[in-house]
C-alpha cells in the first residue's frame, strides 16, 4: 500500500496534462482495488498466519522441566492421541499421527506428560476427560508439558498394501480416537507410515492429498477379528459355506504391493475365474475372435487316445497316462482332472510358452488354480466373473437362449437349481479367493460385460498396475 500512496502522489501531479493519469488515478482509488492491493500485501507479507500470544514463563527451581507447547486449533484435528501411563498413572502422548498439526509442529513427541491443557491440571484425570477439553477449546491451545527423554524421530515406511477387507472407524468400538481413524475400502490400497504399534498402524490411501495419516488396524489385530468373525460363522451359517479348504488358506488382511509397468512384447495373462455356467467362456471366445494372432489359449494334455481326425498338439497334446500322472505329481500342471476314466490338465510350461513368445494367453481355470497360477514368474491379472442376482441370471439367460452348461449334449436351457448352484458356487467362490481378484465383471448384460473386458485387457497392457511387491522385487 506504500507505493500505491506513491504512485497516487505522482499521478495527482499529472491529471490535469494527461487523460490516461487522470483515468488511473482514479481507478487505483476504488474501494476493490485497494482491497486487491491490501491483499497482495497481506500475501506477500505472510500477515495471515494466527497471532499466537506470548508464551507465559513460569520458573520453579523444585519442578521437573517443562515446555509450553501452543497449537492453533483449526478443523483438523491436532493429530496426536493421549493415553494413561500404566506406570505412573499420567497422562501422556501414546501417538503422534504422521503429517498431522501436531507432527508438523515439531513441538510434541510420543512419550511426553501432559501436565495442563489451557490452565486446566489434568492431574487426576481420564483420557476422555482431557479430550473434552480439548473439544471445547476454541482458537489456540495451550500444553505444558513435560518431554519424554527420547524424541526418536518420526521416519515414514515407503511400505504400500492392497486392504482386503473394508474398515470403517466410527464402526469400531475398539479404536484408541475414533477422529483419528482412516476408513477405506476393500481393494483400496494404502500407504502405511507407521507400523511402531503392535495393534495401530498409521496410514494414508495412496495418492490421497490429505497429508495426515491415520489409524487402521493392524494385520495382526485384523487377523485376530477375523478368525473370531469365522468361528462365529460356523455356530450361525444357515448357508453351510463350510471352510473344509478354507483354514489352509492364508487369512486375508494386508498384501504389500507395488506397481509392475507393462513390458513390451510380454504380456501379463488374463485369468477369468468364476463358477461353472456363468459365461467365461463365451468371454474368452469373443476376446479371442477380435485378434486370433495375439490372443491364445494353452492347449490342454489328455491321457486318452487321440479320436479321427485330430492332430497332437492342436486340439490336445496326447501322452501317456502314466507320464501325465507322474508330471502331476511333480507339480508341473496348474490344473487337472479326471473325467470318463480319462486325465485332462493344463501345463505351467504351455503357459509360459505363450507368455515367452509375446502372446496375451487367456485362461479360465478351476479357482483352485490360481495358488498355482498367482506366482511371480507368472504375474497373472486375475479377473472374477460373477454373475447378477438370481432374477437377473434367469432372465439373461432365458432371453437368449442360453444352453444349459450343466447338460452334456447342451440341448436344453438352464434349470431354476442349476441357477441356484451357479450362485452358491460363486459365493464360495468369492469366499475363498475374493482377496486374489485384480477385477471383477458381472456378466449380467453379455456385450457389456464383454466391453468391461476389453478395456481391462487393454490397461493391463498399457498401464502401470498394482501387484505383489514380490513381483518387482
Amino acid at each position: 500500500m506504500d507505493i500505491d500512496i506513491e504512485v497516487l502522489d505522482l499521478l495527482s501531479t499529472k491529471t490535469h496534462t494527461s487523460k490516461d493519469c487522470k483515468e488511473l488515478f482514479h481507478l487505483l482509488q476504488k474501494p476493490h482495488m485497494q482491497g486487491l492491493l491490501c491483499t497482495h500485501d497481506a500475501v506477500a507479507q505472510k500477515d495471515y498466519y494466527p497471532r499466537l500470544p506470548e508464551i507465559p514463563l513460569e520458573v520453579d527451581e523444585d519442578e521437573e522441566t517443562v515446555k509450553i507447547v501452543q497449537l492453533v486449533k483449526s478443523n483438523e484435528p491436532l493429530g496426536a492421541t493421549i493415553k494413561t501411563c500404566e506406570v505412573t498413572g499420567k497422562i501422556v502422548i501414546a501417538r503422534i499421527m504422521h503429517g498431522g498439526a501436531a507432527d508438523r509442529s515439531g513441538l510434541i513427541h510420543v512419550g511426553d506428560e501432559v501436565c495442563e491443557v489451557n490452565g486446566i491440571s489434568v492431574e487426576g484425570k481420564t483420557p476422555n476427560c482431557v479430550l473434552k477439553i480439548l473439544q471445547n477449546s476454541e482458537g489456540t491451545i495451550t500444553f505444558k508439558i513435560v518431554p519424554a527423554d527420547s524424541k526418536g524421530g518420526i521416519r515414514e515406511s515407503k511400505v504400500r498394501v492392497r486392504a482386503h477387507f473394508s474398515y470403517k472407524a466410527a464402526e469400531d468400538p475398539y479404536i484408541p480416537c475414533k477422529e483419528a481413524g482412516l476408513d477405506f475400502s476393500k481393494g483400496d490400497v494404502l500407504h502405511i507410515v507407521s507400523q511402531d504399534d503392535a495393534y495401530w498402524w498409521q496410514a494414508r490411501r495412496e495418492g490421497d492429498r490429505n497429508m495426515r495419516a491415520g489409524l487402521i488396524p493392524s494385520r495382526a489385530l485384523q487377523e485376530r477379528r477375523i478368525i473370531l468373525e469365522r468361528q462365529q460363522r460356523e455356530k450361525t451359517d444357515d448357508d453351510n459355506i463350510k471352510n473344509d479348504d478354507f483354514d489352509r488358506e492364508e487369512i486375508p488382511t494386508y498384501e504389500e504391493v507395488a506397481k509392475l509397468y507393462p513390458r513390451p512384447g510380454l504380456y501379463r495373462p488374463v485369468v477369468l475365474i468364476g463358477p461353472p455356467g456363468v459365461g467365461r467362456n463365451e468371454l474368452k471366445r469373443r476376446l479371442m475372435a477380435t485378434d486370433p494372432d495375439k490372443y491364445k489359449t494353452p492347449v490342454p494334455y489328455t491321457s486318452r487316445p487321440p479320436r479321427p481326425g485330430e492332430i497332437n498338439g492342436k486340439e490336445y497334446h496326447f501322452v501317456s497316462r502314466e507320464k501325465m500322472e507322474e508330471e502331476i505329481e511333480e507339480g508341473k500342471f496348474i490344473e487337472y482332472g479326471e473325467y470318463k476314466g480319462n486325465l485332462y490338465g493344463t501345463s505351467s510350461e504351455s503357459v509360459s510358452s505363450l507368455i515367452n513368445a509375446g502372446y496375451v494367453c487367456l485362461l479360465n481355470p478351476h479357482y483352485q488354480a490360481l495358488k498355482m497360477l498367482r506366482t511371480p514368474q507368472t504375474k497373472p491379472y486375475v479377473i472374477y466373473i460373477k454373475p447378477p442376482r438370481f432374477e437377473i441370471l434367469k432372465e439373461t439367460r432365458s432371453d437368449a437362449r442360453a444352453r444349459s452348461t450343466f447338460d452334456e449334449s447342451n440341448s436344453r436351457g438352464f434349470t431354476d437349481e442349476e441357477f441356484n448352484e451357479i450362485l452358491h458356487s460363486a459365493a464360495r467362490i468369492e469366499f475363498l479367493y475374493s482377496h486374489l481378484f485384480d477385477e471383477v465383471i458381472v456378466n449380467a448384460d453379455l456385450p457389456m460385460a464383454f466391453e468391461q473386458l476389453v478395456n481391462a485387457v487393454h490397461r493391463v497392457e498399457s498401464e502401470p498396475l498394482w501387484v505383489p511387491a514380490s513381483w518387482v522385487q
